[in-house]
């Protein structure tokens, strides 16, 4: 396993070693922060400085409550959120669609973007909506003006809501009142995860911990391996992760190679994380290009890891559009903090070797 190359870092991406030391760590001195005693006010102690380093890599001044990952994070903000109607848009992950039930959705353009000019109306007939949207696709890569989006909802009195799993620890948090992440997803240990609350007031409490928004015994070493992970990431002036800014140019020629050779880079067009591509290969199905892609040692995706082993096709690909044919042969790559400039290379080798043996069969 040693020399296969890993790049579906969108699904999970491998935890950091500070991540493993501090969970160790916890693990070997572990008491309930609930309890009076010395030793349970001490994990109180150390769980309130992990909740407030997280807060400060992130560059948060709101509220924090720690979740057992994003999706429970999402069914909160989506149950208890006291805003009105909810509106979600029609790309958002699988767990958020779940959490929302009949929700109304929210229509995007072919690329991917959310229509504001629809938005603006939909919000506008609502009585303070609660507004989802994805600040980047899982499967895309495709962000969202939430900058935009987040203002026009303010404007009509309601809240937004905003699944950052994909972007968080790599990337400045999207404008918006309540934001889930997942700590697996920046090479936190998985099991632990956030929803960041602009303010409590916003939320319906349940009683139990968290200040009474979550019940249940707090993960204290999944908190301090989250801490951990997102202050080893080393980000540039504007809060970039510098593993992603490293990794451009290698992303810059692979698509230049691929697009040469009949590549379709789905919903590529700006603004764009560049850490998620989803490429297709014209008449070759996804599931065959993922056994060939195994067997070469390289592990990519067909999709959000919690939907890839569906045989129907992907709502976010119907949802801009697709057709057929391309949806069918769409593939995602994900890179993460251990991706390298030469694996990346490597996909792309293989990436041609299989298309030219596709063209030869088909010949």
């Amino acid at each position: 396993m040693a020399d296969r190359i890993y790049l579906d870092h969108a699904a999970t991406t491998p935890m950091r070693p500070e991540a493993m030391e501090a969970v160790a760590e916890a693990m070997r001195d572990w008491a309930n922060p609930s309890s009076p005693h010395s030793e349970g006010r001490a994990a109180r102690a150390m769980i309130e400085d992990a909740r407030r380093r997280i807060k400060a890599a992130l560059g948060w001044d709101g509220e924090l409550i720690f979740t057992s990952g994003a999706s429970e994070a999402i069914a909160i903000a989506l149950n208890r959120a006291k805003g009105g109607e909810r509106l979600v848009s029609a790309i958002e992950h699988d767990s958020v669609l779940r959490a929302a039930g009949m929700a109304e959705r929210i229509p995007v353009r072919p690329g991917g973007s959310i229509d504001l000019e629809i938005l603006n109306a939909m919000i506008a007939r609502s009585e303070r909506p609660l507004v989802a949207v994805q600040f980047v696709n899982s499967e895309l890569g495709k962000f969202q003006r939430l900058h935009d989006i987040h203002a026009l909802v303010r404007e009509h009195g309601g809240m937004t809501f905003s699944d950052a799993t994909q972007a968080a620890g790599k990337h400045p948090l999207p404008d918006a009142d309540l934001i889930a992440l997942s700590a697996h997803k920046f090479g936190g240990p998985p099991g632990i995860g956030a929803l960041l609350v602009r303010d409590f007031a916003m939320l319906e409490p349940s009683g139990g911990q968290e200040f009474g928004y979550r019940g249940g015994t707090e993960n204290l070493p999944g908190a301090l391996g989250m801490a951990a992970a997102l202050e080893a990431t080393v980000r540039n002036e504007d809060g970039i992760a510098q593993w992603l800014i490293d990794l451009l140019p290698a992303l810059l020629d692979l698509e230049m190679r691929l697009a040469d050779a009949g590549a379709v880079f789905v919903g590529a067009a700006d603004p764009h994380f560049p850490a998620i591509r989803a490429i297709a290969m014209p008449g070759l199905k996804a599931a065959a290009q993922l056994i060939q892609f195994d067997l070469a040692g390289i592990a990519v995706s067909a999709g959000s890891a919690c939907s890839s082993g569906s045989l129907k096709t992907s709502h976010v690909l119907e949802a801009i559009r697709m057709p057929p044919d391309i949806a069918e042969s769409t593939i995602r790559l994900s890179v993460g903090w251990t991706t390298t400039a030469d694996d990346i290379r490597r996909f792309g080798d293989e990436w041609l070797r299989i298309a030219e043996r596709a063209r030869s069969r088909a010949a």
